[in-house]
């Protein structure tokens, strides 16, 4: 029986333009899990580049990385940062 070779997939590394960003947090926002809307901030956080992004916000890169986990647990306040470093912002539109 022949092995087959895996590779690891990075949605970093796939995330090339802001329209792919905004569908892939509009989709992590869609399933409603908290974890999962940060840990997809953070693959766009990584594809746009880290030390970047703690740059733009202030913040260290090593506790973006942490915060911006799956396990991670960030401030609004960072939300807000990483979101405004990205070019992004939040918008509130009524469920139909």
């Amino acid at each position: 029986m022949s092995t087959i070779q895996t590779y690891a997939w990075d949605a970093a590394e796939h995330l090339e333009t802001k329209e792919d960003i905004t569908a892939y947090l509009e989709a992590a926002l869609e399933d409603g899990d908290a974890n999962l809307v940060v840990a997809a901030l953070g693959d766009v956080a990584r594809s746009e580049g880290m030390n970047h992004i703690a740059l733009e916000t202030g913040l260290g890169r090593e506790s973006l990385h942490q915060a911006l986990s799956m396990e991670g647990n960030p401030d609004f306040s960072t939300v807000l940062k990483v979101l405004q470093a990205l070019g992004l912002r939040f918008q509130v539109i009524p469920i139909a």
